[in-house]
C-alpha cells in the first residue's frame, strides 16, 4: 500500500494531465450536433405523411428519424464505408488507400472519411483541410463512444445533402419519388445513396449518365455482397432515375399550421415532427367531399368549407379539413384555418341550454314553452320562419330550432349561468362578460370555434357513455377539448363524483331531441330504413347569413361542418340546414357507426306527466302519461295550464255558484293557455277555447285571469320605426288577443280613440317619436294599459 501511494505521488502530474485530457475529450462533442432549422412535419396515425413545410432556411430538411430503412443502410455502407460496423470512427485502411490514391494522382481523389467522420463534417461545415480532417477524426471516435452504429446512420441519413434544397433521406424520398423511404425499391434507394457524395448529379437534364453509372456500380456491389440477387440487380438497373422534384403531400395543411403555432408557444419545444391521430384515408375522403360541395356553393359566392371529425371516446382528431386548400386562388383565402377561427355559432348552443334546464329541473323533456311575440329590454328575437306557435314542447322547439322559445328559456335559466356553463364545458372564446352577450348568446351572439364546439359535444357524449363505467358517477376528466397528437397522456385530475357538469339523463334527452331533426331532402323518410345511421345533429345559421353550421353526434364520432366565407361576407341561402348539413351526412356515410347511446335509467325516474302540457301531472290533468325524466325533474312544477271549470247541466256555459246551484253543475278539467299563447296555438293545434259564461252569470263574474292581452308591444318596449322607400315613417303593428273571438276591442292611443277590431285584433298606427300609452277596452269594460316609446331616427 505504501508503494502504491508513493507511485501515485510520483505520477500525480501525469495522472492529472491524463484526467484533464479525458475530460476535454469527453466535452469535445457538442450536446447537439446539428442546429439547423427543420421542416414542420405531421404524419397520420400510421406514419403516412400528411403535410410538411419547408424549413426557415429554405431547405427541405425533416427532423432526423430514430432509425433508417435496411435498404439504405446496406446501400450507404456498401458505397461509402464498407467497414462501418467494424471501426471506431476512423478506418485506417481507407485512410491508407486514400493517401496512396492521392499521391499517385497528385491531387485529392479520395478523402478516406468514414460515415462517422462525414457526420462530424456535416455538423461543423468547415473548409476542408488536413487540420480539419484531423479534428473530424478525433470527434468521430468520440461520437462512436456516444452513439450506436444505428444512431450514427440515422443522424447521417437525416442531415446528408441530396441535391438542390433537399436535405435528409426522408425529404429526398418524398421529393424525388413521392413515397416514404422505407417504401423505396433497391434501384430507387441506390440512386439516392450515391447523391450525398455528389449532390449535383440529381439535376434534371444533366449528369444523367454519370448518376446512372454510379447507381449501377452500387447495385453491382450489393449483388456481390449478397444484399440482392442477380435478377433483382438487373431489374433495379432498369428503374428510372429521379426527375423533377415532386410536391409534398398537403392533405392537412391547416392542421400543420395549427401544430406549428402550438410548437412556437412551447417554452421547451421538442421535435418539429409529430405523429397525429388523423386517419389519412379518411382525411382524403373528407377533403374530396368538401371540395365537391365547394364547387357547387361557389356559384352562390360561398367560397369556404371546414370539417372536423373526432373520436368520441378519446377526443382524438380523425380528420381535419380547416378550409378549401387552393393557394393559387386568392379569393378562397386558403390560409385561413376556419376550424380555429372564432365565428358566430348560430343555434348550435341550443341543445346545451335544453340539457342545462333539464339538469336543473326547470323543465321536463316535453314541457310547453311559449312561442309568442317577445320583446325583452329592447331585444326582439324572431323565429326563422317569422311565425309563432303560441306554445310548443321544449323538445320540439329544439328539433325545429325555434328562436323565441330558446330566448325565453335562457331568460328563465339566466344568461350569466349559461355563460359560466359554456366555459366549464370548454368554450374559451367568450372573452367578454356575460352582460356583453345577454340573451343573444343562445342565438349566436357570441363567438366560438368549430374545434371547441365539437370538443364540447364530444365531452357530453363521453359523459353519457361512461356512466356505467363509473358506476353511476361522473368524472370531470371526460370534459376536455379535442386532441390531435398521437399517444398523448392526459393527467388525471379528478376522481369520479356523484355530480357532473351536466346530468347524463339531460344529455340523453338532448341527443334524442337532436335526432328528430328533419334531414335535408329526406323529410323523415330515413326513419323507415333500419340500416340508417342514428345521428343526433344540430344546425346553425348566424345573423346575416354569414355562417352555416352542422354538428352531428353518434356514440363513436363527432362531425362538425362550417360553410361560409372566410372574410365574413354573408350570402343569401347560406343556411346551416341547406349548406352544412348535406356535407355532414356525406361525411357520416364514410364512418362506420352503430348502436345508440344507452338509456341512463340510473339517472332517470318515472313520473306522471300531463300529455298536453308536458308538465308534471296535477289533479286537474285528465290525460296522464308515464315518462322517464332526469332526477331534477322530480322537483319541477305541476301543470299550470289545466284548471277545473264549472259548467251548467248542459255543458255549454260556464257558471258560478252565484248563478247556478252547485248540485246542477258539471265540473270538468280544461286546458287553458294564457291569451297570447292561445291566440297562436289554436291556429296550428286542436284547441278547445273556454265555453262562454252564462249570460245571467256575467253580472256576478269575478274572473281570476284577464280575458284580454296585448301581445305587441310588450310593456315599456322601445320601438324603432324604419323609414319606408317613399321617405315616410313606417307603420307600427299593434297586436292583441281576446278569449272571446267575437268580442270587439276598442283601441285608444294616449286616451284618443283610434279604432275597433273584432276576431283578428291588429291595429296599424303611426305614433310620433316619444313615450305613449296604448289602452284596450272590450265590450265588458275590461281594460289593458301598456306604455311604450317610439325612438327618433338617429341623425
Amino acid at each position: 500500500m505504501r508503494r502504491l501511494k508513493q507511485w501515485i505521488l510520483r505520477k500525480k502530474w501525469w495522472l492529472l494531465g491524463a484526467a484533464v485530457l479525458l475530460l476535454f475529450y469527453y466535452l469535445l462533442l457538442p450536446k447537439k450536433l446539428f442546429t439547423a432549422p427543420t421542416s414542420f412535419v405531421i404524419e397520420d396515425a400510421n406514419g403516412e405523411l400528411l403535410s410538411a413545410t419547408i424549413a426557415t432556411d429554405g431547405q427541405w430538411r425533416f427532423p432526423a428519424a430514430d432509425k433508417v430503412p435496411e435498404k439504405f443502410a446496406g446501400c450507404i455502407t456498401a458505397y461509402e464505408d464498407k467497414r462501418f460496423y467494424y471501426h471506431w470512427g476512423v478506418d485506417p485502411l481507407a485512410l491508407g488507400r486514400a493517401i496512396k490514391q492521392n499521391i499517385g494522382q497528385r491531387r485529392v481523389v479520395s478523402g478516406g472519411s468514414t460515415l462517422t467522420m462525414q457526420v462530424i463534417r456535416l455538423s461543423r461545415n468547415k473548409p476542408r483541410s488536413l487540420w480539419q480532417k484531423l479534428i473530424e477524426a478525433v470527434l468521430a471516435t468520440r461520437l462512436e463512444f456516444a452513439c450506436s452504429k444505428k444512431q450514427i446512420l440515422a443522424v447521417y441519413a437525416g442531415n446528408a445533402p441530396f441535391g438542390g434544397n433537399v436535405v435528409g433521406l426522408e425529404a429526398a424520398a418524398w421529393r424525388y419519388y413521392g413515397r416514404r423511404a422505407d417504401q423505396l425499391s433497391w434501384g430507387e434507394m441506390a440512386a439516392l445513396a450515391v447523391l450525398p457524395n455528389s449532390p449535383a448529379l440529381v439535376h434534371p437534364g444533366r449528369n444523367r449518365r454519370t448518376l446512372a453509372a454510379k447507381r449501377d456500380q452500387l447495385l453491382d456491389k450489393l449483388w456481390h455482397q449478397h444484399y440482392i440477387d442477380s435478377l433483382s440487380c438487373r431489374l433495379a438497373k432498369l428503374e428510372p432515375l429521379p426527375d423533377q422534384p415532386l410536391p409534398l403531400p398537403q392533405l392537412a395543411p391547416h392542421l400543420l399550421d395549427h401544430f406549428r403555432k402550438d410548437y412556437l408557444q412551447l417554452s421547451s419545444p421538442g421535435s418539429t415532427r409529430i405523429r397525429t391521430t388523423v386517419d389519412a384515408d379518411l382525411q382524403k375522403n373528407v377533403n374530396g367531399i368538401t371540395e365537391r360541395y365547394q364547387h357547387q356553393y361557389k356559384a352562390n359566392g360561398i367560397n369556404n368549407i371546414a370539417a372536423l371529425v373526432l373520436d368520441v371516446e378519446t377526443g382524438n382528431t380523425m380528420a381535419y379539413a380547416g378550409n378549401i386548400y387552393n393557394p393559387a386562388d386568392p379569393e378562397l383565402e386558403s390560409h385561413v384555418d376556419v376550424i380555429q377561427a372564432p365565428r358566430s355559432p348560430g343555434s348550435t348552443l341550443k341543445p346545451v341550454l335544453y340539457a342545462a334546464m333539464l339538469n336543473d329541473g326547470l323543465l321536463l323533456p316535453h314541457t310547453l314553452v311559449a312561442d309568442i311575440p317577445t320583446q325583452i329590454a329592447g331585444y326582439t328575437p324572431q323565429n326563422f320562419d317569422l311565425g309563432f306557435d303560441g306554445a310548443v314542447p321544449a323538445s320540439r322547439a329544439l328539433s325545429r330550432s325555434l328562436n323565441i322559445p330558446a330566448v325565453r328559456m335562457l331568460q328563465q335559466y339566466r344568461y350569466e349561468r349559461f355563460h359560466a356553463l359554456l366555459k366549464k364545458m370548454g368554450i374559451t372564446t367568450l372573452k367578454q362578460p356575460a352582460d356583453h352577450y345577454g340573451l343573444s348568446l343562445i342565438l349566436g351572439g357570441g363567438e366560438t370555434t368549430l374545434w371547441e364546439m365539437c370538443g364540447m359535444y364530444a365531452s357530453m357524449a363521453r359523459t353519457l357513455l361512461h356512466l356505467d363505467q363509473y358506476k353511476g358517477k361522473y368524472d370531470q376528466d371526460d370534459i376536455h377539448g379535442p386532441n390531435y397528437v398521437k399517444d398523448i397522456q392526459r393527467p388525471s385530475q379528478y376522481a369520479p363524483s356523484p355530480a357532473g357538469v351536466l346530468d347524463a339523463g339531460a344529455i340523453w334527452y338532448a341527443f334524442q331531441a337532436m335526432e328528430e331533426v328533419m334531414r335535408p331532402g329526406e323529410e323523415l323518410l330515413w326513419q323507415q330504413f333500419s340500416s340508417s345511421q342514428r345521428i343526433a345533429w344540430k344546425t346553425g345559421t348566424s345573423f346575416g347569413f354569414r355562417d352555416g353550421w352542422a354538428i352531428g353526434v353518434t356514440p363513436q364520432y363527432i362531425v362538425g361542418v362550417w360553410v361560409g366565407n372566410a372574410d365574413g361576407e354573408g350570402r343569401p341561402g347560406l343556411v346551416g340546414v341547406a349548406t352544412a348539413a348535406p356535407v355532414l351526412f356525406d361525411i357520416f356515410r364514410l364512418l362506420h357507426t352503430s348502436g345508440w347511446f344507452p338509456t341512463p335509467y340510473s339517472k332517470l325516474r318515472k313520473i306522471e306527466v300531463c300529455r298536453q302540457s308536458g308538465y308534471r301531472a296535477g289533479d286537474s290533468c285528465p290525460d296522464k302519461d308515464s315518462l322517464w325524466v332526469p332526477l331534477a325533474g322530480l322537483r319541477s312544477g305541476l301543470c299550470p295550464y289545466h284548471q277545473l271549470i264549472h259548467l251548467d247541466h248542459t255543458g255549454q256555459w260556464r257558471v258560478t255558484a252565484n248563478c247556478e246551484p252547485p248540485s246542477m253543475m258539471l265540473h270538468k278539467p280544461w286546458f287553458v293557455l294564457p291569451p297570447a299563447m292561445e291566440f297562436y296555438y289554436r291556429t296550428k293545434n286542436n284547441y278547445a277555447p273556454l265555453p262562454p259564461y252564462k249570460p245571467e252569470c256575467l253580472a256576478t263574474l269575478n274572473q281570476d285571469k284577464a280575458p284580454m292581452e296585448l301581445i305587441y308591444p310588450r310593456p315599456n318596449a322601445r320601438i324603432f320605426v324604419p323609414i319606408e322607400i317613399d321617405g315616410q315613417p313606417g307603420e307600427t303593428i299593434f297586436t292583441a288577443t281576446h278569449r272571446n273571438s267575437n268580442t270587439h276591442i276598442y283601441w285608444h292611443l294616449d286616451n284618443t280613440y283610434v279604432g275597433a277590431t273584432t276576431e283578428f285584433h291588429q291595429m296599424a298606427l303611426h305614433p310620433a317619436p316619444g313615450k305613449h300609452t296604448i289602452t284596450l277596452v272590450d265590450e265588458d269594460g275590461e281594460e289593458v294599459h301598456s306604455s311604450f316609446e317610439i325612438l327618433a331616427k338617429e341623425r
